[in-house]
Formats: C-alpha cells, sequence, structure tokens
C-alpha cells in the first residue's frame, strides 16, 4: 500500500494554475493575520476594512506581475531549490516595493489611509514566510514519505568547488539518490577542517582512508572539475587500490540546472584511471587541408576507420566514401551520419579492398582527394591460422588502394599501421610491416621519377581503447559474468591511447606529412595487464572475482615496440609525433617480391607463404607459433647449412 502511495505521489504534480492561486490566498491571508493582529476584530470598522481591501488588491495586482515575470509557480513544489526560493524573494521584494511607493502616494491624498509601515511590513514578512515555508514543508513531507526503505549508501565528495558542491546539494535535493553525505575531500589546504553543507573537509593524505573507514564510507563521488583536474595523477588509483568505489558525473554543461536522476551519475571508468597527458592537434591546419575535400575511409566501420569519419565530418568536408565489407556496421554508420551531419554528401560502399575491379570502378566513380586506409585484419591469434586473408587482405588491399591513389591522382593517402609492424612476431605485425614497406617504396620511388603529386604517410601506434575486441571490453565482459578474467601473462605490458586521441594524431600527420614518412606517437608510459585487470575488478566493487593465466598466445609478445632496434626518430613540431627514420627499400624489388607472395597465397600453403613473408621482412621473428620452424630453416639456410627439402 505504502509502494502504490509513493507511486501516486512521484506521478501527480499539482498544477501551475493552483500553486499560482495558493500564492495569493497566502497574500489575502497576510494581510486579513496582520489587520486582525493590529485592529482586532473590534477595531475593524468600515473605513480599516476599506483600506485593508483596497492594500490588498494593490498588492495582489503588482505581486501577481512579478509573479509572472520570475514564474514562481513553474516549479515542482516537492523538487524546490535555492533558486526556487530566491524567485520567491525577489519577486516579492519588488511586488511589495511598487505597492509600498503607491501606498505613499495615496497617503498624500488621504492621510487617514490605515496602512502603518509596521503593519506593511508584517504584512511583507508573514507573506515571504509562508510561501518559503510551504515549500520547504512540500519537499519535506515528500522525502519522508517516499525515502528509501533501504539503507542509503555513505558517500566522501571529492571536490569542495562549485561542480563538488553543486553534487551535494543534488544529493541532499532528490531522494532518488540514496546517498548520505558524510564529507568532502579537498587538495585546497586552506578548506581542509573546514565545515561545508553540515559536514567536515578531509585533506586527501595518509589519513584518509582511516577516516573513510570510521565513517563506513566506501563510496567516492568524483565531481566532474576535480577529474579532469587529477585524471592524469595518481590519486583515483591510490582510491581503487584501496577498494573504494569511485563514481563521478555527467559534464555540468549536461546538467541542465542540477542533476535530475541516478542515470547522470556513472562509475568511474578505467579509461579515466590510465596515465595518459591530454593531446592537442593543429585543428586549423587539419581544416585547412580537409574542408572541401573527397575523403575516402577504407574500413569504415571498424574502431578507427568511423572515428576517422566522424572527425572528418566535422571538417566540413566535400563528400566521404566510406568502404567496409562489414554491412551492418556500415548501416549504423550510415545512421549516425544522417542523424548528426545530415547535410553532409556520403558515399556508403560495400567492397572488399582486394577486389581489384571493384575498388577501380569506386575510383572512378567518387575520384577521392585524401584516403585514410584504415581497412585490415588486427586480430593478432585468429590471422595466425589465416595467413593467406591477411596477406589478401592487408597486404593486397593496401597495394591495390595505395596503386589507384596513384592512378586517379589523389593528393594523400595516409595508412593506418600497428606497433605491432615493429621487429614483428606474428603474421598481422608482420603484414602490417609488409605494407609500410611498400607504401613507402612506392612514394620514394613516385618522387624520384616524379610521375605522381601522391603524398603517401604512415601512422603507427598501440592498442586503442574500447576498440573492437581490445582487452578493456573483454575484461568488463567477464567481470559481469563473475570472472575469471584471463590474462595472456603477469608480465605483459601494452601501450594505450583512446580511440579519439589516436584518430586526431591520424589527421595531424595526414596535414603536416611531407612524403613516405613513417610517424610514431607518444604512446605514454606502458601499462601493464595483470594491473589493469586488478583495478577493474576492484572498479566494479567485485572484489572476489579471480584472474587466470592463459599463457601467450601464437605470435603475442610480452610488450610491443613502437620502434625497431635499428631506427631512429626525428622530431616533428608536434611533440607527440615522430617520424622514424627506417630502412629504405628499392620499389622495384620490393613490388615483385609482394606480387609473387601474394600469388603464393592463393595457394593456401601457409609455412611456404611464411617463409616469403620472413624473406621480405628478415627481422619477422614467430613467438609460440608453429612457424618458428620457419625461422630455424632460416637460421640453417643462413648459415650455410645444406638443408634437405622434404
Amino acid at each position: 500500500m505504502s509502494n502504490i502511495f509513493k507511486n501516486f505521489l512521484s506521478n501527480r504534480v499539482l498544477p501551475r494554475f493552483s500553486i499560482f492561486l495558493i500564492d495569493h490566498l497566502m497574500i489575502i491571508f497576510s494581510c486579513i493575520a496582520m489587520y486582525l493582529v493590529r485592529y482586532g476584530f473590534s477595531g475593524l470598522t468600515p473605513a480599516v476594512r476599506a483600506d485593508g481591501i483596497t492594500l490588498t488588491l494593490l498588492l495582489i495586482f503588482f505581486n501577481t506581475i512579478f509573479f509572472v515575470t520570475f514564474r514562481t509557480f513553474s516549479g515542482i513544489l516537492r523538487f524546490s531549490s535555492f533558486t526556487d526560493l530566491m524567485r520567491i524573494i525577489y519577486s516579492l521584494v519588488l511586488g511589495y516595493l511598487l505597492t509600498y511607493l503607491s501606498v505613499l502616494v495615496i497617503k498624500r491624498f488621504d492621510p487617514e489611509f490605515s496602512a502603518s509601515n509596521m503593519t506593511f511590513f508584517a504584512i511583507f514578512f508573514l507573506n515571504l514566510s509562508l510561501m518559503i515555508f510551504s515549500r520547504i514543508l512540500v519537499k519535506e513531507a515528500y522525502e519522508s514519505i517516499t525515502r528509501s526503505t533501504v539503507k542509503p549508501v555513505n558517500v566522501f565528495i571529492y571536490g569542495t568547488r562549485q561542480a563538488g558542491i553543486s553534487v551535494a546539494k543534488a544529493l541532499k535535493g532528490n531522494s532518488e539518490f540514496n546517498y548520505r553525505l558524510m564529507g568532502f575531500i579537498s587538495d585546497e589546504q586552506h578548506m581542509i577542517g573546514k565545515q561545508l553543507m553540515g559536514v567536515t573537509i578531509y585533506a586527501n593524505d595518509e589519513h584518509i582512508f582511516r577516516t573513510l573507514e570510521v565513517k563506513d564510507v566506501k563510496t567516492i563521488i568524483v565531481s566532474p572539475q576535480k577529474m579532469e583536474e587529477i585524471r592524469n595523477s595518481n590519486l583515483l588509483v591510490n582510491f581503487v587500490d584501496h577498494n573504494i568505489s569511485l563514481l563521478t558525473t555527467v559534464p555540468m554543461s549536461e546538467w541542465d540546472g542540477t542533476l535530475a536522476s541516478k542515470s547522470q551519475i556513472k562509475d568511474v571508468q578505467i579509461e579515466d584511471l590510465l596515465p595518459r597527458d591530454p593531446i592537442h592537434v593543429n585543428m586549423l591546419r587539419i581544416a585547412e587541408i580537409l574542408e572541401g575535400k573527397r575523403v575516402m575511409v577504407t574500413g569504415a566501420a571498424g574502431s578507427i576507420g568511423s572515428e576517422i569519419v566522424r572527425q572528418v565530418a566535422s571538417f566540413n568536408p566535400y563528400s566521404i566514401i566510406l568502404i567496409d565489407q562489414a554491412e551492418t556496421p556500415l548501416h549504423n554508420m550510415r545512421l549516425e551520419l544522417q542523424e548528426k551531419w545530415r547535410d553532409l554528401r556520403t558515399e556508403i560502399i560495400v567492397a572488399d579492398i582486394s577486389n581489384a575491379s571493384r575498388m577501380e570502378q569506386v575510383f572512378i566513380r567518387t575520384r577521392p582527394q585524401y584516403i585514410f586506409h584504415a581497412a585490415a585484419y588486427k586480430h593478432v591469434p585468429m590471422m595466425e591460422d589465416n595467413v593467406s586473408e591477411s596477406v589478401q587482405t592487408n597486404i593486397l588491399g593496401a597495394k591495390i588502394v595505395a596503386d589507384l591513389a596513384v592512378k586517379y591522382k589523389a593528393l594523400r593517402f595516409v595508412m593506418v599501421s600497428t606497433d605491432k609492424a615493429v621487429n614483428p612476431s606474428n603474421i598481422m605485425g608482420c603484414s602490417k610491416r609488409i605494407c609500410e614497406i611498400y607504401v613507402q617504396s612506392l612514394a620514394k620511388h613516385l618522387e624520384k621519377t616524379g610521375v605522381s603529386t601522391t603524398k603517401f604517410i604512415t601512422t603507427r601506434f598501440g592498442n586503442v581503447l574500447g576498440s573492437n575486441g581490445s582487452v578493456i571490453p573483454l575484461f568488463r565482459e567477464q567481470i559481469r559474468k563473475g570472472g575469471p578474467v584471463t590474462v595472456t601473462h603477469p608480465e605483459i605490458i601494452r601501450y594505450f591511447m583512446t580511440i579519439p586521441e589516436a584518430c586526431q594524431l591520424v589527421l595531424e600527420a595526414c596535414a603536416m606529412g611531407e612524403n613516405g614518412e613513417i610517424y610514431i606517437f607518444d604512446m605514454g608510459k606502458p601499462v601493464k595487464i595483470l594491473d589493469l585487470a586488478k583495478r577493474m575488478i576492484r572498479l566494479s566493487g567485485t572484489p572476489n572475482v579471480k584472474i587466470e593465466f592463459t599463457g601467450l598466445r601464437h605470435g603475442e609478445k610480452l610488450y610491443e615496440e613502437l620502434l625497431n632496434i635499428k631506427e631512429f626518430t626525428k622530431p616533428t613540431h608536434h611533440e607527440k609525433i615522430m617520424i622514424a627514420d627506417v630502412r629504405a627499400y628499392e620499389y622495384g624489388e620490393v613490388s615483385k617480391q609482394i606480387d609473387d607472395l601474394i600469388r603464393v597465397s592463393y595457394d593456401y600453403d601457409d609455412m611456404r607463404t611464411v617463409k616469403m613473408m620472413k624473406e621480405l621482412v628478415p627481422e619477422f621473428r614467430s613467438i609460440n607459433s608453429p612457424y618458428e620452424t620457419v625461422d630455424r630453416l632460416l637460421e640453417k639456410i643462413m648459415n650455410g647449412t645444406e638443408v634437405r627439402k622434404s
């Protein structure tokens, strides 16, 4: 029965006209009450009553003007805020001020007008008190009736500036938030020890965890402003490591005045805790080269390709050509573009980049000026088992698109590569290294002959957070199911970057690229995957989830490198982007070897195909893979040992 009553109250809102009428009844009541106090029943002569009615009508007239102006009746009483109360004060002060001035005018013509200053101000304060306390009474009554029977969660709020205070007000002002504010945490020394909203402000020092334990606090809400300040420090990580749950809110720009529901309070994600410095790019330079241009993105439905599409769309290109063979994700991109960039010209093309005739037909029709080549098979273990598909899609596909870029006079071709191309230990990484070799040798060949204006740029970076098949979504799903969380090796480390950051740097490299360079990105500090898993488990609030070590997968390294040991880097004007000084290959020789490799791949003889890949990329050494036998065979050949053909 109580739940029915709560639901009834929650779903009913007093009409605005009713609130408007009640506020006017309070004016009338205040006038009658103060006249009775002043004159008593016996003193209410006809003249006094007439003057009282005149004063009441004046108050109703002028206050009505300001009630409408300040919309004092438009709020929902049970959710009244400090702002609503201030509107009432402003409205009554101005309404009574104009009424008082009118009374002074009347007294000039009628000195006997029975409305003394004391009576007038008594009416004002009674009227103000009634209107304010009626809101407070309704609010408290509603919260008392609808208060959850579930024990509230004790919380601290990290941040004592406007954002933190606003969060605290929202928690106290909305019964939907079943949180009890127990204190604030501040990094500002002058705030430590002071009281704010009835609770103490504490320092984020070695004593804070003892304080949290004493107050039975296991959850901290980090204000959005404070999240931005300390994103790249270890402050939040310390809380996670002490099994403290972290929450934050949507940015204040999305609050619409205050926090309205639980959906606006969210868990702090592991992405927020990784040590990454903010990345800034030259947006003006990127806009200059892409505005009004025809831009093609291959792999446009993938994690990187789709983000490149989104970022390019914001630079007002003439058109974007999206190419992918994944039908459903490409359809989803179509819907997103129609919703967010309704006026943008788009070409949505389902195509296989390794189909030369199909791709040529696409180039004839679309004539792209800028090409971002992000299409590739990327999953390391899967490519170990599908060598020929890796060659045909990653290498042949890149070769076809690069050659067509030259043939149809594209201005720039940007290839998205990977840190796994450095000293590759797997088929996927080697296939991307061969792509790099071909694109770079083609660029230098065209530069020497002067037959093309197409500039080729390669970008090389590590893992991106939240990409399809990446470790963070996998861990999150495993934790949701109760575990175990699977880590391949206790010492494995990886570099991480967010998808938007990686794509911003790709666009920046496109803008700055001259020709034939391989750009590498500063990925920040490497992250130990075991530590990542532990923190995700702690963040989830389910510390009993187990971690299992499954062993390195085929072709998987303990760590990834962004540079070959023989390579050097040269700086650019962007501190996060460097140019790799890599070994140069002769185009004619490389082109022939790649053609031979592609031809052999159609025989689906994996060992022979891998052998040719290793001959083309001598630094390719297989790890935890059946193709390690090919390495031993090649070593014997290099050492001059006679090897009998099997």
